[in-house]
Protein backbone atom coordinates (compact mmCIF):
# COMPACT_ATOMS: atom_id res chain seq x y z
CA UNK A 1 0.00 0.00 0.00
CA UNK A 2 1.76 3.32 -1.20
CA UNK A 3 1.59 6.37 0.70
CA UNK A 4 -1.27 7.83 -1.34
CA UNK A 5 -3.38 5.03 -0.58
CA UNK A 6 -2.64 5.32 3.59
CA UNK A 7 -3.51 9.41 2.86
CA UNK A 8 -6.55 8.31 1.90
CA UNK A 9 -7.33 6.35 5.09
CA UNK A 10 -6.52 9.34 6.79
CA UNK A 11 -8.90 11.32 4.40
CA UNK A 12 -11.51 8.66 4.69
CA UNK A 13 -11.63 8.44 8.80
CA UNK A 14 -11.99 12.70 9.16
CA UNK A 15 -15.06 12.38 6.83
CA UNK A 16 -16.18 9.53 9.18
CA UNK A 17 -15.96 12.15 11.97
CA UNK A 18 -17.31 14.89 9.88
CA UNK A 19 -20.92 12.84 9.46
CA UNK A 20 -21.12 12.45 13.34
CA UNK A 21 -22.85 15.95 13.96
CA UNK A 22 -25.58 15.59 11.65
CA UNK A 23 -26.64 12.05 12.73
CA UNK A 24 -26.36 13.55 16.85
CA UNK A 25 -28.78 16.54 15.38
CA UNK A 26 -31.31 13.74 14.41
CA UNK A 27 -30.96 12.21 17.53
CA UNK A 28 -31.82 14.89 19.26
CA UNK A 29 -35.00 16.01 17.67
CA UNK A 30 -35.84 12.28 18.48
CA UNK A 31 -35.66 13.54 22.57
CA UNK A 32 -31.81 11.79 23.08
CA UNK A 33 -28.88 13.61 24.67
CA UNK A 34 -25.75 14.34 23.01
CA UNK A 35 -23.97 12.56 26.36
CA UNK A 36 -26.47 9.49 25.91
CA UNK A 37 -25.64 9.67 21.77
CA UNK A 38 -21.33 9.96 22.79
CA UNK A 39 -22.01 6.88 25.60
CA UNK A 40 -24.15 4.63 22.93
CA UNK A 41 -21.04 5.72 20.69
CA UNK A 42 -18.46 4.31 22.97
CA UNK A 43 -20.56 1.19 24.10
CA UNK A 44 -21.17 -0.33 20.09
CA UNK A 45 -17.72 0.80 18.57
CA UNK A 46 -16.00 -0.88 21.61
CA UNK A 47 -18.07 -4.00 20.85
CA UNK A 48 -17.50 -3.53 16.86
CA UNK A 49 -13.55 -3.65 17.67
CA UNK A 50 -14.00 -6.89 20.26
CA UNK A 51 -15.55 -8.81 17.84
CA UNK A 52 -13.14 -7.60 14.67
CA UNK A 53 -10.57 -8.19 17.28
CA UNK A 54 -11.64 -11.69 18.32
CA UNK A 55 -12.20 -12.53 15.06
CA UNK A 56 -8.70 -11.31 12.57
CA UNK A 57 -6.07 -10.66 15.43
CA UNK A 58 -5.99 -12.53 19.09
CA UNK A 59 -2.44 -11.30 18.93
CA UNK A 60 -0.97 -11.59 23.29
CA UNK A 61 0.21 -8.52 23.64
CA UNK A 62 2.58 -7.23 26.75
CA UNK A 63 1.51 -4.85 30.22
CA UNK A 64 3.44 -2.63 28.73
CA UNK A 65 2.36 -2.49 25.37
CA UNK A 66 -1.41 -2.43 27.05
CA UNK A 67 -0.56 0.94 28.94
CA UNK A 68 0.99 2.25 26.41
CA UNK A 69 -2.47 2.36 24.52
CA UNK A 70 -4.75 3.07 27.41
CA UNK A 71 -2.48 5.95 27.82
CA UNK A 72 -3.31 7.34 24.14
CA UNK A 73 -6.85 6.59 24.78
CA UNK A 74 -7.19 9.38 27.14
CA UNK A 75 -6.46 11.94 24.41
CA UNK A 76 -9.21 10.24 22.29
CA UNK A 77 -11.51 11.14 25.76
CA UNK A 78 -10.40 14.90 25.95
CA UNK A 79 -11.48 15.88 22.72
CA UNK A 80 -15.07 14.50 22.91
CA UNK A 81 -15.26 15.84 26.58
CA UNK A 82 -13.64 19.26 26.04
CA UNK A 83 -15.14 19.66 22.81
CA UNK A 84 -18.69 19.14 24.50
CA UNK A 85 -18.29 21.31 27.30
CA UNK A 86 -17.38 24.26 24.49
CA UNK A 87 -20.49 23.39 22.93
CA UNK A 88 -22.35 24.09 25.68
CA UNK A 89 -20.98 27.75 26.04
CA UNK A 90 -20.34 28.72 22.43
CA UNK A 91 -22.33 29.30 19.38
CA UNK A 92 -21.35 26.16 17.28
CA UNK A 93 -19.69 27.85 14.61
CA UNK A 94 -16.64 29.30 17.15
CA UNK A 95 -16.39 25.86 18.69
CA UNK A 96 -16.10 24.24 15.70
CA UNK A 97 -13.56 26.72 14.29
CA UNK A 98 -11.45 26.07 17.70
CA UNK A 99 -11.44 22.43 17.53
CA UNK A 100 -9.98 23.26 14.10
CA UNK A 101 -7.04 24.54 15.16
CA UNK A 102 -5.37 20.91 15.21
CA UNK A 103 -4.02 21.27 12.13
CA UNK A 104 -1.44 23.84 12.91
CA UNK A 105 -0.74 22.36 16.55
CA UNK A 106 -0.74 18.48 14.67
CA UNK A 107 2.27 20.35 12.09
CA UNK A 108 4.03 21.93 15.24
CA UNK A 109 3.92 18.76 17.53
CA UNK A 110 5.75 16.94 14.86
CA UNK A 111 7.94 19.71 13.87
CA UNK A 112 8.96 19.79 17.48
CA UNK A 113 9.46 15.47 17.76
CA UNK A 114 11.02 15.89 15.20
CA UNK A 115 13.10 19.06 15.58
CA UNK A 116 12.49 20.02 12.13
CA UNK A 117 10.99 22.83 11.07
CA UNK A 118 7.72 22.48 8.50
CA UNK A 119 8.22 22.27 4.86
CA UNK A 120 7.10 25.88 3.26
CA UNK A 121 4.20 23.47 1.67
CA UNK A 122 2.93 22.54 4.57
CA UNK A 123 2.83 26.32 5.86
CA UNK A 124 1.28 27.19 2.83
CA UNK A 125 -1.28 24.84 3.49
CA UNK A 126 -2.31 25.43 7.14
CA UNK A 127 -2.95 29.22 6.04
CA UNK A 128 -5.03 27.94 3.55
CA UNK A 129 -6.57 25.84 6.18
CA UNK A 130 -7.17 28.29 8.38
CA UNK A 131 -9.32 30.60 6.17
CA UNK A 132 -11.05 27.88 4.66
CA UNK A 133 -12.08 27.03 8.44
CA UNK A 134 -12.97 30.37 8.94
CA UNK A 135 -15.28 30.19 5.67
CA UNK A 136 -16.58 26.92 5.86
CA UNK A 137 -17.51 26.99 9.65
CA UNK A 138 -20.02 30.03 8.87
CA UNK A 139 -17.95 32.45 11.63
CA UNK A 140 -17.78 35.33 9.01
CA UNK A 141 -20.56 37.40 10.04
CA UNK A 142 -20.75 35.41 13.18
CA UNK A 143 -22.32 38.40 15.95
CA UNK A 144 -21.44 36.30 19.25
CA UNK A 145 -20.87 38.76 20.98
CA UNK A 146 -18.61 38.80 24.20
CA UNK A 147 -17.21 34.69 24.16
CA UNK A 148 -17.26 32.89 26.95
CA UNK A 149 -13.55 32.67 28.24
CA UNK A 150 -14.05 29.33 29.44
CA UNK A 151 -15.69 28.01 26.40
CA UNK A 152 -12.48 29.50 24.79
CA UNK A 153 -10.38 27.45 26.63
CA UNK A 154 -12.40 24.09 26.33
CA UNK A 155 -12.06 24.54 22.67
CA UNK A 156 -8.82 25.15 22.54
CA UNK A 157 -8.07 22.29 24.64
CA UNK A 158 -9.94 19.72 22.22
CA UNK A 159 -7.75 20.81 19.32
CA UNK A 160 -4.84 20.05 21.46
CA UNK A 161 -5.73 16.92 22.17
CA UNK A 162 -6.82 15.92 18.98
CA UNK A 163 -3.57 16.46 17.23
CA UNK A 164 -2.11 14.94 20.33
CA UNK A 165 -4.30 11.61 19.82
CA UNK A 166 -3.17 11.63 15.67
CA UNK A 167 0.66 12.75 16.90
CA UNK A 168 0.26 9.58 19.37
CA UNK A 169 -1.72 7.54 17.34
CA UNK A 170 1.23 7.18 14.71
CA UNK A 171 4.09 6.71 17.05
CA UNK A 172 3.10 4.41 20.27
CA UNK A 173 3.61 0.76 19.32
CA UNK A 174 3.00 0.87 15.65
CA UNK A 175 4.11 -3.04 15.10
CA UNK A 176 0.37 -3.56 16.97
CA UNK A 177 -2.07 -4.91 14.77
CA UNK A 178 -4.54 -2.07 13.89
CA UNK A 179 -7.92 -3.89 15.55
CA UNK A 180 -6.07 -4.80 18.90
CA UNK A 181 -4.60 -0.86 18.71
CA UNK A 182 -7.86 0.60 17.96
CA UNK A 183 -9.89 -1.50 20.91
CA UNK A 184 -7.53 -0.87 23.52
CA UNK A 185 -7.58 2.62 22.92
CA UNK A 186 -11.09 2.77 22.60
CA UNK A 187 -11.55 1.03 26.10
CA UNK A 188 -9.34 3.40 28.18
CA UNK A 189 -11.13 6.21 26.06
CA UNK A 190 -14.36 5.11 26.64
CA UNK A 191 -13.98 4.40 30.50
CA UNK A 192 -13.11 8.48 30.96
CA UNK A 193 -16.00 8.91 29.00
CA UNK A 194 -18.92 7.12 30.66
CA UNK A 195 -17.15 8.44 33.99
CA UNK A 196 -17.80 12.04 32.99
CA UNK A 197 -21.06 11.69 31.29
CA UNK A 198 -23.09 9.24 32.89
CA UNK A 199 -23.77 5.88 31.62
CA UNK A 200 -27.84 6.11 33.03
CA UNK A 201 -28.55 5.43 29.44
CA UNK A 202 -27.67 1.86 29.92
CA UNK A 203 -30.38 1.03 32.26
CA UNK A 204 -33.15 3.74 31.91
CA UNK A 205 -34.57 2.19 28.56
CA UNK A 206 -33.46 4.70 26.15
CA UNK A 207 -31.78 2.07 24.57
CA UNK A 208 -35.84 0.53 23.53
CA UNK A 209 -36.67 4.07 22.65
CA UNK A 210 -34.18 4.28 19.61
CA UNK A 211 -31.17 5.23 21.42
CA UNK A 212 -29.74 1.72 19.39
CA UNK A 213 -29.85 2.99 16.28
CA UNK A 214 -27.96 6.08 16.71
CA UNK A 215 -25.27 4.39 19.10
CA UNK A 216 -25.08 1.55 16.23
CA UNK A 217 -24.35 4.61 14.03
CA UNK A 218 -22.22 6.68 15.53
CA UNK A 219 -19.68 3.55 16.78
CA UNK A 220 -19.30 2.57 13.06
CA UNK A 221 -18.78 6.61 11.98
CA UNK A 222 -17.16 8.04 15.04
CA UNK A 223 -14.74 4.72 16.06
CA UNK A 224 -14.74 1.69 14.39
CA UNK A 225 -13.63 3.75 10.95
CA UNK A 226 -11.53 6.20 12.11
CA UNK A 227 -9.98 4.69 14.89
CA UNK A 228 -8.86 1.91 13.13
CA UNK A 229 -8.06 3.88 9.58
CA UNK A 230 -5.92 6.42 11.54
CA UNK A 231 -4.20 3.63 13.41
CA UNK A 232 -3.28 1.87 9.83
CA UNK A 233 -1.96 5.37 8.16
CA UNK A 234 -1.03 7.67 10.66
CA UNK A 235 1.95 5.72 11.17
CA UNK A 236 2.83 6.32 7.02
CA UNK A 237 2.25 9.41 6.31
CA UNK A 238 2.91 11.29 10.14
CA UNK A 239 0.93 13.37 12.82
CA UNK A 240 1.55 16.96 10.61
CA UNK A 241 0.37 15.79 7.27
CA UNK A 242 -2.48 13.86 9.39
CA UNK A 243 -3.13 16.62 10.64
CA UNK A 244 -3.91 18.48 7.72
CA UNK A 245 -6.01 15.88 5.82
CA UNK A 246 -8.20 15.59 8.84
CA UNK A 247 -9.23 18.94 8.41
CA UNK A 248 -11.89 17.19 5.88
CA UNK A 249 -13.49 16.77 8.89
CA UNK A 250 -14.84 19.95 8.26
CA UNK A 251 -15.94 20.06 4.83
CA UNK A 252 -17.82 16.54 5.22
CA UNK A 253 -19.92 17.85 8.39
CA UNK A 254 -21.23 20.96 5.75
CA UNK A 255 -22.21 18.84 3.35
CA UNK A 256 -23.78 15.98 5.46
CA UNK A 257 -25.28 18.91 7.50
CA UNK A 258 -27.39 19.57 4.27
CA UNK A 259 -28.10 16.16 2.68
CA UNK A 260 -28.54 14.51 6.24
CA UNK A 261 -29.97 17.52 8.51
CA UNK A 262 -31.71 19.57 6.19
CA UNK A 263 -29.52 22.79 7.01
CA UNK A 264 -28.72 25.63 4.77
CA UNK A 265 -25.07 26.61 3.80
CA UNK A 266 -24.51 29.50 2.62
CA UNK A 267 -22.23 30.94 -0.60
CA UNK A 268 -19.05 31.45 1.73
CA UNK A 269 -19.19 28.12 3.35
CA UNK A 270 -19.30 26.34 -0.16
CA UNK A 271 -16.11 28.63 -0.87
CA UNK A 272 -14.68 27.40 2.29
CA UNK A 273 -14.84 24.14 1.74
CA UNK A 274 -13.35 24.31 -1.73
CA UNK A 275 -10.08 26.08 0.17
CA UNK A 276 -10.04 23.53 2.77
CA UNK A 277 -9.76 21.27 -0.13
CA UNK A 278 -7.10 23.39 -1.90
CA UNK A 279 -5.19 23.31 1.42
CA UNK A 280 -5.50 19.00 1.93
CA UNK A 281 -3.92 19.17 -2.10
CA UNK A 282 -1.31 21.23 -1.37
CA UNK A 283 1.06 19.66 0.26
CA UNK A 284 0.23 15.98 -1.96
CA UNK A 285 0.85 18.64 -5.17
CA UNK A 286 4.77 19.62 -3.63
CA UNK A 287 5.31 16.18 -3.18
CA UNK A 288 4.76 15.34 -6.74
CA UNK A 289 6.55 17.75 -8.14
CA UNK A 290 9.77 17.00 -5.85
CA UNK A 291 9.19 13.14 -6.81
CA UNK A 292 9.29 14.68 -10.86
CA UNK A 293 12.24 16.79 -10.49
CA UNK A 294 14.97 14.27 -10.46
CA UNK A 295 13.67 11.72 -13.17
CA UNK A 296 13.41 15.11 -15.31
CA UNK A 297 17.59 15.80 -14.56
CA UNK A 298 18.25 12.65 -14.80
CA UNK A 299 16.84 12.66 -18.51
CA UNK A 300 18.88 15.89 -19.32
CA UNK A 301 21.57 14.07 -17.76
CA UNK A 302 21.85 11.28 -19.84
CA UNK A 303 20.91 13.67 -22.83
Amino acid sequence: MNKFKYSLLILIGACSYGILSSIMKLGMHEGFTVNQMLGGQYVFGWTFLLILMLVFSRKKLTLKQWLSLLAVGITMSGTSIFYGKAVERLPASIAVVLLFQFTWIGVLLEAAADRRAPSKSKIVSIFILIAGTLLAGGIIGETSGVLNVAGVVFGLLSAFTFALYMFVSGRVETSVPAFNKSFIMTSGSGVIVLSVFSPSFLWDGSMGEGLWKYGIALGFLGILIPVVFFAIGMPKVGSGMGAILGAAELPAAVVASVFIAHEHVSGLQWLGIVLIFIGIAVPQIRFSGKKKQPLYEARENSA
